[in-house]
């Protein structure tokens, strides 16, 4: 065992940062309270149909029962999932909401994302669903124009997210580091207290985006769960040999 520097022999180097959590599908305020307590940086409401769907009120009650619950000089980001919405419904919408940040599903390509940009105020988030070990060709191309691209599992058949299904972290992990640059990678697809960590540790996100593996039932969230999964991500000191 050698010396920290600057400590005694035996001293422990602090992990690497962990990521961000959003909780998405929230359809209840006080799930949106609780994400806000545990320290949540994202607060996600779907618009792209499905068990989980909202009203622009609904989004907009939640995003504020979150900051209204953040700790001191904290403000959960609120983040709307659209799917394949003409871009002036996305655009009303997401004003009606109060959102931060609009996250296009249904496989957008770089001009969908150029174009949301020309006319949002906030962040522009895109959806690369992933149908296997390789990423699809357009990957680039999304991370290019993005304020965050968000990794997601692509299910044949499937609807668009929810799915309860994981990617292949480990394979993905060279093809990730190659297209991400700067742009902010969001890590989704089945996500549960007991695998983020690994998924973390395999593609380095910045961000995690959770839905149904906290989730009594859908849309209706588990504290406990959700505890647990920001417990899973905390740092954890490492011994320096």
């Amino acid at each position: 065992m050698t010396d920290a520097p600057g400590g005694a022999p035996g001293a422990e180097r602090i992990a690497p940062r962990s990521p961000a959590v959003k909780f998405c599908g929230l359809v209840r305020a006080e799930d949106a309270a609780t994400a806000a307590r545990l320290g949540a940086a994202h607060v996600g409401s779907i618009f792209a149909g499905g068990p989980r769907a909202v009203t622009a009120a609904v989004a907009r009650r939640n995003a504020r029962a979150a900051r209204d619950a953040a700790a001191p000089g904290a403000r959960p980001a609120s983040v709307g999932v659209f799917g394949g919405q003409p871009l002036d419904v996305v655009l009303e919408l997401a004003e009606a909401a109060e959102l931060d940040a609009v996250q296009l599903h249904a496989d957008p390509d770089a001009d969908a994302v150029t174009a949301l940009r020309a006319h949002w105020r906030g962040e522009s988030w895109a959806v690369l669903r992933v149908p296997g070990s390789a990423l699809p060709g357009h990957a680039a191309e999304l991370f290019a124009v993005a304020d965050a691209v968000v990794l997601d599992a692509r299910v044949a058949g499937g609807p668009l997210g929810g799915t309860g299904t994981t990617l292949p972290w480990a394979a993905l992990a060279d093809a990730v580091a190659a297209v991400r640059g700067a742009t902010r990678l969001v890590l989704a697809g089945g996500l549960t207290p007991e695998n983020v960590a690994a998924a973390a540790a395999a593609l380095a996100p910045d961000v995690v985006d959770v839905s149904s593996g906290v989730e009594r039932a859908p849309g209706v969230k588990d504290p406990a769960r959700m505890a647990a999964l920001v417990a899973a991500l905390a740092p954890r000191p490492t011994p320096d040999r």
